[in-house]
């Protein structure tokens, strides 16, 4: 059956980008009860209390991204434009306390999402340093956000939940961090394999943004049912669910998120404020005059079930869309080869180069499949060179083995063309028995060579 999707060219940035790596879903199990911030106590906005805060958080992964690579990256393929449809004077609008509380208040969520000092900072971050950032976040969010919310809404999750990967990738598919997590949810392998996804040497469903969303949707779900509270299961897709039930425990029970705050691994901490001030900035960008990037739509695309093996040069050549292309709207292959022969998988392509795939036929397959599909189902093993019979024979040995041949041995010199099953037909024996006779492995015999067939 096929499917129309749009998807974003972001793609395209590759996990080659420089900043690909920055990215991390924390999955530890570490023993970390540092102490932590006071939520209650009231914090000047000076210099001092600032650096306070930067040395006591720790700033999820996605929020370090490095972010200039990935705009010369866009722009010198005109997906998306830094200059949107608003005037961004650079100019950060300072407010009070009660417009953040009321805004965040009237954010139409599920999700409890409180104003305080560690969630403002995560705010002032966005409307600071990275509002370029944010910038093209929104531009991306463009093409991601309805992929998100069709799959939370598949499991009946709150749309708000869209706003995770901003924290986890900066909306980039390609993301992979040190610890080995990949794509716009961060899977490791082991949660990535336990929720679908399949994960190969040839294939990584993780950088598909559509597998992906549903498979963290469904670990969202799951994860609120063991705690019964999104900012406990928000903060579990960080940290893993045991490190939540450790600082349950030392908080003496207490299932507050705000209260366990302080026993939680230290990049969790932050991971909940971040989620509260994404969700604060992809809805009141405007106000501190960020302008969403401007995009370019890609085709619309067609997806088509391959059974076969297939190389990307093979698509590429009688198609008409390039290796970039590609490579962007199947991001979940990791070589240039679509394994269909192990089981049907998905090829997406405009509609235009898909109506060419259709009409190219097996043609397609057949197009320098010698040269490109080089695993071989097959193969000989090389045999070593026997010596040439040495034809200074004592007399001795000639008549030790013509004694042998009175004994009922017999020998046949192999014809050109000849092979071993041909040999043993004629002289009523198996192929078997003659590599056992003449101690050959394989089936590597040379005209004019004697073999004993008894």
């Amino acid at each position: 059956m096929k499917k129309t999707f749009i998807l974003l060219f972001a793609s395209l940035t590759f996990a080659s980008a420089p900043w690909a790596d920055t990215y991390a879903q924390v999955e530890t199990d570490e023993d970390n009860t540092e102490e932590a911030i006071d939520l209650d106590e009231d914090t000047d906005e000076d210099d001092e209390e600032t650096d306070a805060v930067n040395a006591r958080i720790d700033i999820p992964a996605g929020m370090e991204a490095e972010m200039d690579s990935l705009l010369n990256e866009w722009n010198n393929k005109t997906y998306l434009i830094p200059e949107g449809d608003c005037n961004d004077t650079g100019v950060n609008p300072d407010f009070d306390r009660e417009t953040y509380i009321h805004r965040l208040q009237r954010l139409p969520n599920v999700i409890e999402m409180p104003y305080n000092d560690v969630v403002r900072h995560f705010i002032d971050q966005y409307t600071g340093r990275l509002r370029r950032s944010v910038s093209i976040i929104l531009g991306a969010s463009n093409f991601y956000t309805p992929i998100f919310e069709e799959a939370l809404e598949a499991y009946q999750l709150p749309l708000e939940l869209k706003y995770l990967p901003v924290i986890e990738s900066a909306l980039n598919p390609q993301a992979v961090s040190r610890a080995g997590a990949v794509g716009l949810w961060q899977f490791m392998i082991t949660t990535a394999k336990q929720y679908g996804l399949e994960v190969t040497s040839l294939i990584d469903e993780r950088r598909d943004p559509i597998k992906s969303s549903y498979a963290a949707a469904h670990y969202l779900k799951d994860l609120y049912d063991i705690f019964g509270d999104w900012t406990l299961a928000i903060a579990s897709y960080n940290c893993g669910p045991g490190n939540v039930r450790k600082a349950i425990s030392r908080a003496g029970g207490s299932k507050d998120y705000w209260q366990i705050y302080p026993y939680l691994p230290q990049e969790t901490r932050g991971y909940v404020p971040a989620f509260i001030a994404a969700n604060y900035i992809m809805t009141y960008y405007c106000e501190h005059n960020i302008c969403p990037a401007s995009a370019q739509l890609p085709a619309a695309t067609d997806t088509v079930m391959v059974a076969r093996n297939l190389h990307a040069d093979q698509i590429v050549a009688l198609c008409n869309i390039s290796a970039e292309a590609l490579r962007a709207l199947n991001p979940q292959y990791r070589t240039a080869l679509i394994p269909g022969l192990s089981h049907p998988c998905a090829l997406r392509l405009p509609n235009a180069s898909m109506t060419a795939f259709i009409e190219a036929g097996d043609s397609i397959y057949a197009y320098r499949a010698t040269e490109l599909l080089t695993s071989r189902a097959e193969i000989e093993i090389a045999q070593a060179q026997q010596a040439p019979a040495n034809p200074k024979v004592s007399p001795r040995r000639g008549r030790s083995r013509s004694r042998n041949t009175g004994r009922g041995t017999r020998s046949a010199t192999v014809r050109r063309g000849d092979t071993l099953g041909a040999i043993a037909k004629r002289n009523g024996t198996t192929v078997a028995k003659l590599r056992q006779l003449n101690g050959i492995r394989g089936n590597n015999i040379k005209a004019g060579q004697k073999i004993r067939v008894k």
